[in-house]
Formats: structure tokens, sequence, C-alpha cells
């Protein structure tokens, strides 16, 4: 650790590797909310927040265990399909508040190219909200329908020891891999149809 009279010893958040300061400062300067996007060892969280003087306050938020207790999404709650419907989850959820414009916060997450934060970021814009991006970094809509795991699953269908080791949490929730597609655009006409009674 450095030591010496013009030593100053970093904030303990940047210690502990949770906050870029000089990130925050820059999107907390921009003036508009921020779409925070984290992911945790089996969920997708999309909050909207505000900047206050006080502390950050939360407008809209969404978690992707909500996908399975209220709109009958039976993959997993991490992947892309998932980050997907928890963005647009929470985009309606913005529009309804009042909210139509927000910059987006991928904290101290490396963002990778057709990522899950940008499957978030693009549920976010198809539900209305605008917010800055590059269209190259946004992942392929058969990719978020699932369409990679539809194929992988007819590939290994004739073993059925590895479909069924690789697929089990799937088939114990009664999903058939090969239908995740189908169950995806369920879900995505449940929640749209949602928003679009009030």
């Amino acid at each position: 650790m450095g030591k010496g009279p013009s030593y100053n010893v970093p904030y303990r958040r940047r210690r502990e590797g949770k906050t870029n300061y000089a990130l925050r400062k820059k999107l907390i300067s921009s003036v508009l909310p921020r779409a925070v996007t984290r992911r945790s060892r089996k969920h997708i969280i999309v909050h909207l927040v505000k900047s206050t003087a006080v502390g950050d306050e939360v407008i809209t938020s969404a978690h992707s265990s909500e996908l399975k207790k209220k709109y009958g999404w039976l993959g997993s709650l991490d992947n892309l399909s998932a980050a997907y419907l928890t963005g647009l989850l929470c985009g309606y959820r913005t529009i309804a508040r009042g909210t139509k414009e927000a910059i987006l916060d991928v904290g101290l997450n490396s963002p990778s190219k057709g990522g899950r934060i940008f499957a978030t970021l693009k549920g976010l814009l198809d539900a209305g909200v605008e917010v800055s991006h590059d269209e190259e970094t946004l992942p392929d809509e058969k990719r978020i329908m699932g369409q990679h795991i539809v194929d992988y699953a007819a590939q290994i269908a004739s073993n059925s020891d590895a479909y069924s080791r690789m697929f089990s949490k799937y088939l114990s929730r009664g999903l058939n891999p090969e239908k995740i597609s189908e169950n995806f655009s369920s879900v995505k006409k449940r929640i749209m149809s949602e928003f679009k009674k009030q």
C-alpha cells in the first residue's frame, strides 16, 4: 500500500471493488436516470435509479424471479432470454412512471458485445425507453429467443444421458428445451398485455 504525505486512501467502496467513482461522476453529471443492470449467481436485476443529494433513489425495478412467479417463465433466471424479459418489464414500468430516457450503467461489469447487460438494454429499448447505445452491441434476436438452446438440444437429443444431464433443470420445471422460444414468446406477450391495459 502507498505511503507518504501526498497519498490518499481510496474510498472504502473503491477499495472493495464495488464502485468506480470516476465513472459514477460522469454518469451522474449526465442528469439522466441510470439504467442499472446487475447479476447475482442466479438472477438478473434491473433498476432505474435517480441520483439525489441525499443518495440514490430507485424509480422502478424488475427482478428476474418475477418472470417465474408472475409470468410463467420456465427457463433459467440468469440467461440471455431472462435478461431481455427483465429489461422489458423494467422498461414498461419506467414508461408507466412517466420516465422516457435513461443512461446505461454497467458498473464494474466487463461489457461484452451481445451479452446479458446488452440484452437488458434491448428490453428497455423495446419497451420505449430511450437509451444512447451502439446497435452492434445488442444481441441477435434469435439468441434472445433462445434459438441457440433449441439448436443445441436438437443436436444432442440422440444422446439421452447428455441430454438429460445438460437440461435437467429445464426438464424438472416441465420445459422441453426445444420449446424455449415458445415459452419466451408467451411470457413476452403476457408482459406486454399487462401494460397495454393500463
